[in-house]
């Protein structure tokens, strides 16, 4: 079934979806965003802004990014023990230059990092990659390049079309080393066998 822009409000409360996993369908005509599952990080009536959170950025690590962006020198990369637990993604097509750190709340720097619940929290300064290369950065981290960002109307837009299913998130899917898992994971929140998605679609 479809849901209503009116239905999709009174399931997130405020009409707005972030800290919520957005998970698209087979309907979903953008092949950027094939079997994606992407965390919102901010939603309001003047847009959305979200985080793919299962799709590997190719060809680099987080010792070799903290390299390249000389958080450490070369001489340094592979002390980094903390780094193996840490994903670099690729977070979406916008600003894929540029580094976003999906973090749980234990870490927080003034004037950077944005609380966007309890439980996560979202910095995207250099400053937090040196906290973690030295051994100071927050207890669960995913560093994604680039973002993905929908203009005022546009994500419930989508997902009226039946583009976008969602359901809460949670740090442990969030976080989560398994990023091949995390598709079917998500659809399990909400009790859909990946199966039976197509004839299901647009239902939440």
């Amino acid at each position: 079934m479809k849901i209503s822009r009116r239905t999709l409000e009174k399931k997130s409360g405020r009409g707005y979806l972030d800290g919520q996993m957005l998970i698209a369908t087979p309907t979903m005509s953008d092949d950027r965003f094939a079997r994606s599952v992407i965390y919102v990080c901010a939603h309001s009536s003047e847009g959305a802004m979200g985080i793919i959170v299962n799709q590997p950025a190719p060809n680099i690590n987080f010792p070799d990014l903290l390299v390249q962006l000389d958080v450490i020198p070369e001489s340094e990369r592979i002390q980094i023990k903390t780094s193996e637990d840490i994903k670099v993604l690729k977070g979406g097509p916008v600003e894929t230059g540029r580094g976003f750190v999906l973090h749980s709340s234990d870490y927080y720097a003034a004037d950077s990092t944005l609380a966007i619940d309890d439980t996560v929290s979202l910095t995207a300064t250099v400053d937090i990659l040196k906290a973690i290369a030295a051994g100071r950065g927050p207890g669960r981290a995913i560093l994604a390049l680039g973002y993905a960002g929908w203009r005022a109307g546009q994500l419930e837009s989508e997902i009226t079309a039946n583009g976008w299913l969602h359901c809460p998130a949670d740090p442990e899917l969030l976080f989560d080393c398994a990023l091949d898992q995390k598709y079917e994971r998500a659809l399990s929140k909400i009790g859909i066998d990946p199966s039976h998605l197509v004839s299901v679609a647009g239902h939440a």
